[in-house]
């Protein structure tokens, strides 16, 4: 094998390491980790969870920076670029600065094969580990018990919304995905749990291992009305915050969750109101009910699955009046494409379909027939395109300026329209 040089090199070989993309069992990373002598002396949270991970770690992450400290986070997938997974006090970290754990990880493998998530998953846990930090925020992978990030211990686990999703590999049911998400609690450790109607698999997990467990609605609990919202726990209380700069309902949730994991913390992190504040009110993620203002109004969202896209329906049905609403939409074979699109199929007028760069991924053909069963008898125009720029080319053709426009369905589909920057600014009725 010729030495990998750069950071496309050493992803290249990560992906023709393994013959399975998935393989779910810590054994191999443990191993690794041990040879690499990988730990952490400052608080870890690992977050798991079908939905609202993400928006939970960059919550996390805003407030501990606006609290003054240096905050190292691991999140997935990334929308443009690899180094997106990897952020040392908000900053996105360099492909240069990755290189070295690159070799130090392919030289503690002796041989030991890891997919391509689990080896770059060890590459961005000894980044932080060696960076001078005071928080680490590790996002869970598509499980919780056999996922690479559950090869180091949490100080404390957040747990986000639940759902049915990657069923081929975690169960049919929430009871069995709870299981597995609840693998990521340690016995003694804190977690938190932001999921309001969490599966009784979860709580049990929880109870067996004595847990300090806190359970939204139990051990803290939030309430607002349009213009502001309040949290309590079980020793703090915090009133008149303004609404998460990240829009849409199921935010509160996600954020009641962060302030738990802080109360949780709050003898090693100590966290005051200013911070919780400043760090909602500045908190950015990008593709997460993320509204681009303009005519027409652009709005990008990863979701993927029934919970997530029936959030999206929720958040666009919101927005107010608009004459019609174009679906830029692009999806992997393996989701729940017809429980999805019941959700905001009544909303949609027309849509690009788009194929995506990956085999896991529906071709037009299928998500056409999906989408023309979820439409019933109301009338839509549908096209296919070969990539999502395109497919979203097409939709500002044909939109007018008092129109929206919604890109969803994947990463791949988002990132695929964010590839170039937002390539809307360019579209001839836009000023």
């Amino acid at each position: 094998m010729t030495t990998p040089r750069t950071l496309d090199d050493w992803l290249a070989h990560c992906e023709a390491l393994h013959p399975k993309g998935i393989d779910m069992t810590l054994e191999r990373v443990a191993a690794v980790r041990d040879r690499l002598g990988l730990r952490f002396g400052v608080p870890v949270v690992s977050v798991a969870g079908t939905n609202g991970k993400g928006s939970s770690c960059a919550m996390l992450e805003s407030v501990a920076l606006a609290a003054g400290y240096r905050v190292g986070l691991y999140s997935k997938p990334h929308l443009v670029h690899f180094e997106e997974r990897c952020r040392i006090n908000g900053e996105m970290i360099s492909a240069q600065a990755l290189l070295p754990h690159f070799e130090a990880v392919e030289a503690a493998r002796q041989g030991t094969t890891l997919t391509y998530f689990e080896f770059t998953t060890l590459v961005i846990m000894r980044a932080l580990a060696e960076a001078p930090l005071d928080l680490v925020i590790l996002e869970v992978g598509l499980g919780g018990r056999l996922d690479a990030v559950n090869a180091i211990d949490a100080d404390c686990a957040l747990i986000t919304s639940i759902a049915l999703d990657h069923t081929d590999f975690l169960g049919p049911d929430r009871e069995s995905i709870g299981r597995e998400k609840a693998g990521i609690l340690r016995a003694g450790s804190a977690a938190v749990i932001s999921d309001p109607q969490p599966p009784q698999s979860v709580l049990d997990v929880a109870a067996a291992l004595g847990v300090d467990l806190r359970v939204a609605g139990r051990d803290f609990m939030h309430s607002g009305d349009r213009q502001q919202w309040q949290w309590k726990g079980r020793g703090r209380a915090f009133h008149g915050l303004a609404y998460p700069a990240l829009r849409g309902a199921n935010q509160l949730l996600n954020a009641a969750g962060v302030l738990a994991v802080f109360e949780a913390l709050q003898e090693r992190l100590p966290i005051s109101a200013q911070a919780v504040r400043q760090g909602l009110a500045v908190v950015d993620l990008p593709g997460r009910f993320q509204i681009v203002p303009g005519q027409p109004v652009l709005v990008l969202d990863v979701a993927h699955n029934p919970q997530s896209v029936a959030a999206l329906a929720l958040n666009l049905d919101q927005m107010g009046f608009y004459p019609r609403t174009f679906a830029v939409f692009g999806a992997m074979q393996d989701k729940d494409l017809a429980g999805a699109l019941a959700h905001i199929a009544p909303l949609v007028d027309c849509w690009q379909l788009t194929a995506l760069p990956t085999p896991r991924a529906a071709d037009t053909a299928t998500l056409r027939a999906v989408v023309q069963s979820a439409a019933g008898s109301k009338p839509v125009q549908v096209q296919e395109h070969a990539d999502p720029a395109a497919a979203l080319a097409a939709a500002l053709e044909a939109a007018d300026p008092a129109d929206r426009i919604v890109v969803f369905g994947s990463f791949y589909t988002v990132g695929g329209v964010l590839k170039n920057g937002l390539p809307r600014l360019g579209a001839s009725h836009v000023g």
